[in-house]
């Protein structure tokens, strides 16, 4: 059985980031006092645990617990972005979680990011729901992008330019619907760990 692929996340070290290997993770590590690094299953859960930082991971993880294929909450949406690069083309769409079935498709857009494209595809999923009288589920494997919602507001670091302007007229508006709008829908966390990529996965992996 092929062993499955794992990402490490290096907070404090040499060089803090992410990394493919585990080679590429202890060369960042050795020899450095208090070395703060963790693994992922997926890229997705280490580029967010980085992000956070990690004492706003420990506080997250603290509250997670392992979850069951049974909690699932099959009613109800999922989510997920995917982008060629940091910036790159970025696109999202949003799926039926039990089937699979596609909802809603976005992008290719110019000079995107992941977190950007989560964040948008949660807003679009809520205002698609909306429009339909839902009240059914979210799911998101992005904490980074939940948290955005939260907030009502997309904190990206990526840089306004002519080539995202449309990436960032639909930030703007996304935000404006989040302040003007309620809505009953969980938005959930999809746990990769226990279940495997989210259904709204775009397979590029």
């Amino acid at each position: 059985m092929a062993k499955q692929k794992k990402f490490y996340v290096v907070w404090e070290g040499v060089e803090p980031g992410v990394y493919d290997t585990w080679n590429e993770c202890k060369i960042k590590i050795q020899n450095y006092p208090n070395a703060k690094y963790k693994s992922f299953p997926s890229l997705t859960e280490a580029k967010d645990a980085y992000s956070l930082g990690y004492f706003s991971y420990k506080k997250s993880e603290k509250k997670s617990t392992p979850k069951n294929i049974q909690d699932i909450d099959w009613n109800s949406i999922a989510v997920d972005a995917a982008c060629s690069g940091n910036p790159g083309l970025m696109e999202y769409q949003g799926v039926v979680t039990k089937s699979k079935r596609l909802l809603f498709k976005m992008g290719p857009f110019q000079q995107g990011t992941n977190n950007v494209g989560e964040f948008l595809a949660l807003v679009h999923a809520l205002a698609f729901l909306k429009e339909k009288k839902s009240d059914i589920a979210i799911y998101s494997d992005s904490r980074i992008a939940i948290s955005w919602v939260r907030q009502k507001k997309c904190k990206t670091k990526l840089k306004h330019s002519p080539k995202n302007e449309k990436l960032f007229q639909l930030i703007v508006r996304a935000e404006d619907w989040l302040r003007k709008t309620s809505y009953s829908n969980k938005i959930l966390k999809w746990e990769t760990k226990s279940w495997g990529e989210i259904p709204a996965d775009f397979g590029r992996k």
